[in-house]
């Protein structure tokens, strides 16, 4: 079996961006292993509340993700929505819950390790 493709290294954050190594930057971010691409809260009703969306988490998974690592925001106002973490823990995923720059970390540290994915806000 093929091992799954490492998930692009985060390289710097700063209020309202993230860098990516070889990708660019994000305001707001999916980062799975293969890949990523801008995270648009409008695609599936992710607002503060009621927070990130089964469907947010959904495509990390699709690429093969065995870590999420979810940023709750700078100052950790992105609320995650109980059906969110359900799904999470129904599929047997390990879940991080962190404020955005411990998250980056945490994301980072994952990646070096096995197919992990992150949803990353850079603001609030």
């Amino acid at each position: 079996m093929a091992e799954s493709p490492q998930a692009p290294r985060i390289s710097r954050l700063s209020w309202g961006r993230v860098e990516v190594e070889g990708h660019g930057n994000y305001k707001d971010v999916k980062l799975y292993p293969g890949g990523c691409r801008a995270w648009d809260w409008r695609e599936t009703g992710t607002g503060h509340v009621p927070g990130i969306q089964p469907a947010d988490v959904e495509e990390l998974l699709q690429h093969g993700a065995a870590v999420a690592v979810l940023s709750s925001g700078v100052y950790g106002r992105l609320q995650v929505c109980p059906e969110t973490m359900q799904l999470l823990k129904d599929r047997g995923i390990t879940v991080h819950l962190l404020r955005t720059r411990e998250a980056v970390r945490v994301y980072n540290e994952c990646r070096e390790r096995g197919p992990v994915g992150g949803l990353i806000h850079s603001t609030c």
